[in-house]
């Protein structure tokens, strides 16, 4: 059936903010909570789906966090059949987070049966000793165990969350993690450096001097899940993601996007307007940047008295917006189809931007033909250095 309002928005995030326990890296809105707040929470999150569904018609839809599958049976059924009133349900892609220690078998069932069709795993590492290293609350047996578990109910869609550059990693237990890893045969891979962010303990223990970063060592890692992701069946299609791909007719020398690539991410990289709901959610609508209160009772106030729980709100103009959207692109493998970048943005990547891919293809970080723009392998691993030449 067509829609009746073709501007309705086709994508939507919700932050659950909360975790059983907060990780030493972390630096995302997330608290360990009670389980009246997270009622609370609910409650103040099913005023807000109320509130935008009129503006909803979504293909896309992840819940992120916090950890969601901390919510328990009774909390994700107010949620999700307030989804099936509002007419939310029936996206493409459903995405939900959630860690091995809180998977179950009730919950993914009852998650399967509302439509959720893609489960991204918070793995991080199968080392006990990194695991513990990083305040991780699972084990290396719960992930194999979940991981059973989601299959059993049905998920034929999972993603697997890494990390590497961990303190005390070596490379040998590195490659024992992607054997490991590559052997469960997940759909999709998601693997992230470290990143030392202000107010996280990781952070304090490098300033304290309690180890050192090795940046050789990162990059050598980097290399080594390329090499092992691309040897397993993966697409490579953003710096830090990789999928598998069921179509066999994509043209074999320009980068593509592969077709277990995470829908909802992807329309981020691409500019593309999503309404996000939840304690610190940004979303963008129709050009305007929103930003929720990181607030969990504060959230939950302003929408008990009817309102939008939105901090702030910022408007770009057109170039501005467009020179972001070419940053975020260009995380991507397959770069921007100039014709694509017009369409999402009413600019001539060719006519604003000319000098500096010029100057990134002569640096080596990048390629351009006739129709598309992409950074080189050299130039995915600079990618934020060739993503600020684009900002205006």
């Amino acid at each position: 059936m067509l829609d009746p309002n073709p501007s309705h928005l086709t994508s939507l995030y919700v932050h659950v903010p909360f975790c059983a326990h907060k990780c030493e890296y972390c630096a995302f809105y997330s608290e360990a909570s009670s389980g009246e707040l997270i009622n609370r929470y609910v409650g103040a999150l099913v005023r807000e789906l109320e509130i935008t569904a009129p503006d909803l018609k979504p293909k896309t839809i992840f819940f992120g966090g916090g950890t969601p599958s901390l919510l328990n049976l009774r909390q994700w059924e107010t949620i999700l059949r307030a989804m099936e009133r509002l007419n939310l349900l029936g996206a493409e892609e459903f995405t939900v987070e959630s860690n091995p220690a809180t998977v179950s078998a009730d919950k993914s069932k009852l998650l399967r049966d509302f439509g959720v069709n893609r489960i991204s795993m918070g793995v991080q590492s199968l080392d006990e000793k990194l695991l513990d290293r990083l305040g991780r609350i699972h084990s290396r047996e719960q992930v194999f165990k979940s991981f059973d578990t989601l299959r059993r109910a049905g998920f034929d869609n999972v993603n697997l969350d890494l990390m590497f550059a961990i303190p005390t990693q070596t490379m040998e237990v590195w490659r024992e993690t992607l054997n490991e890893i590559m052997a469960m045969q997940s759909e999709h891979l998601s693997s992230y450096e470290v990143i030392y962010e202000d107010d996280t303990p990781l952070f304090q223990q490098l300033q304290a001097g309690e180890f050192s970063v090795d940046e050789e060592l990162a990059c050598a890692m980097y290399e080594e899940l390329i090499a092992r992701s691309g040897a397993a069946g993966f697409q490579q299609y953003e710096i830090a993601n990789f999928a598998r791909d069921a179509k066999s007719d994509h043209p074999a020398i320009r980068p593509y996007i592969p077709s277990r690539a995470c829908q909802h991410n992807v329309n981020y990289w691409r500019g593309g307007s999503y309404h996000g709901l939840g304690p610190s959610a940004t979303g963008y609508v129709r050009g305007v940047r929103t930003k929720n209160w990181a607030n969990t009772p504060l959230y939950c106030d302003q929408l008990e008295k009817g309102k939008r729980a939105i901090e702030s709100s910022e408007e770009l103009p057109p170039l501005k917006r467009a020179g972001e959207t070419a940053a975020f692109g260009l995380r991507m493998n397959a770069g921007w189809p100039f014709a694509d970048f017009q369409r999402a943005t009413n600019f001539d990547l060719r006519q604003e931007w000319n000098a500096e891919m010029n100057q990134l293809t002569e640096r080596g970080w990048a390629a351009r033909d006739a129709e598309t723009f992409h950074l080189t392998h050299q130039g995915l691993r600079f990618a934020d250095a060739a993503a600020e030449m684009f900002l205006r």
